[in-house]
């Protein structure tokens, strides 16, 4: 119901033209949590409870001694969502969380692909 609609706005010649969303993912770093368990529990529950699904650690591929940073050390947090997963957050995300933010200017788009 939303392709033809959207096809027919802006004059889409074809259906495999219309944008469509496919994934979302959200990615937390964690800089110097990263050394510890608790902070690293802390937040996987705080992605849990944003996402709705349990998130996957990153780890790093190689150590950076610039960073304090070894190969497999824990650095970051990320979930994929799909289907009516991904809908229900960006429904949440749009409406809800998003008009909350005080003087809000709109979201980078450097923060998106697509």
């Amino acid at each position: 119901e939303i392709v033809p609609k959207l096809q027919k706005q802006w004059d889409y010649k074809n259906i495999q033209q219309v944008p469509e969303v496919k994934k979302v993912v959200i990615n937390r770093g964690l800089g110097e949590a990263s050394q510890n368990a608790k902070t690293l529990d802390a937040s996987l529950k705080e992605v849990t409870i944003i996402a709705g699904q349990r998130g996957v650690i990153t780890r790093s591929k190689k150590a950076i001694a610039g960073f304090k940073v070894r190969e497999g050390m824990a650095v970051g947090i990320s979930v994929t969502l799909r289907g009516e997963r991904m809908y229900a957050f960006l429904d949440r995300l749009i409406n809800l969380a998003l008009p909350r933010i005080r003087d809000f200017q709109g979201i980078n788009p450097k923060s998106f692909d697509g």
